[in-house]
């Protein structure tokens, strides 16, 4: 099972960016889908992005983020980050890596998960 851990959240103002990352502990990384999802205070779990394992990675979002956030990972860091531009109040929430066996944008089908990190964006 991997360890994940979140880091680079904080506050930014609007129109700001922020870069986050998940480092995971354990050598089946690379072998592995991984994913960034995120929750608001009140809300329910909602899945931002998803990035495949193997070579030329498919990649899919969610239609809040699509053309502002990319999804990437770097296999031999065993790190994915999550490019966050042209930030808005509304992405304000705590941003959680996961990871899972499959190809998935479920969150039932994520196995590991991060202990997530806090995003606000101040308008």
């Amino acid at each position: 099972q991997l360890q994940l851990v979140e880091s680079g959240g904080g506050l930014v103002q609007a129109g700001g960016s922020l870069r986050l990352s998940c480092a995971a502990s354990g050598r089946a990384f690379s072998s592995r889908t991984m994913g960034w999802f995120r929750q608001a205070p009140g809300k329910d779990l909602e899945f931002v992005a998803v990035i495949s394992w193997w070579a030329g990675a498919s990649t899919s979002y969610g239609d809040s983020v699509k053309g502002r956030f990319t999804i990437s990972r770097d296999n031999a860091k065993n790190t994915v980050y999550l490019q966050m531009n042209s930030l808005k109040s509304e992405d304000t929430a705590v941003y959680y890596c996961a990871s899972a066996p499959k190809y998935t944008l479920r969150q039932s089908e994520y196995d590991a998960w991060g202990q997530g990190t806090q995003v606000t964006v101040s308008s």
